[in-house]
């Protein structure tokens, strides 16, 4: 694969990331639960998600999502509700430390994983996205493998850093009073995420 086509998917994909989705408002608001032991597992769960969404859509599953509104709504729906589901557990959870232990490192990177690997927009993105660095002259699979090794890569280490950002300011945020307006902060905007996914027409 020609070097500047892969340091251009790189700046490409960088800049995609840092923009927060819902997929770091999960790990943001569950770090600042968990602390920074939680990020290693979130981090695992994102790159898993990003891992699968970018298989199924470069073996066709996203051109299928394209074509079929069914199997697209299907897909939506289901992520949409994960979203609120944890939107409302977030605003719901206790913010008595001895009542709120850790998430553990199972759950939380299979969270993770759900609400990153469900997101039907990125399968279809990755899609359109995707073949822009590809050389139609030089074979399919190796380039492929290196784009889905380097955007998982990146989106590991992304998550991973708003993971540890969000638990430093955990261990900052001790009064009950402040930690229940930042688990309400976090929940609604998680289901505002949700309803918006489930809400917006079109592909």
């Amino acid at each position: 694969m020609d070097l500047s086509l892969w340091l251009a998917f790189v700046a490409a994909a960088t800049a995609m990331l840092l923009i927060p989705g819902p997929t770091i408002l999960l790990v943001i608001g569950q770090s600042l639960g968990g602390g920074a032991r939680n990020a290693l597992p979130l981090a695992a769960g994102v790159a898993l998600g990003d891992l699968t969404a970018m298989s199924l859509s470069l073996a066709g599953m996203g051109a299928l999502l394209a074509a079929s509104a069914t199997a697209f709504t299907a897909l939506k729906w289901a992520g949409a509700a994960y979203l609120i589901w944890l939107g409302v557990k977030l605003w719901r959870a206790p913010v008595d430390a001895a009542a709120a232990p850790p998430l553990p490192a199972g759950r939380a990177m299979r969270e993770a994983y759900v609400v990153t690997a469900l997101n039907p927009k990125s399968i279809v993105f990755f899609v359109a996205f995707v073949p822009q660095f590809l050389d139609p002259a030089r074979p399919f699979l190796p380039q492929a493998a290196i784009l889905v090794a380097t955007f998982v890569t990146l989106g590991a280490l992304n998550a991973a850093a708003y993971a540890l950002l969000a638990a430093r300011l955990s261990g900052a945020v001790r009064r009950p009073g402040l930690r229940r307006v930042l688990n309400r902060a976090g929940g609604a905007v998680l289901v505002g995420a949700g309803l918006t996914v489930a809400l917006r027409r079109g592909t």
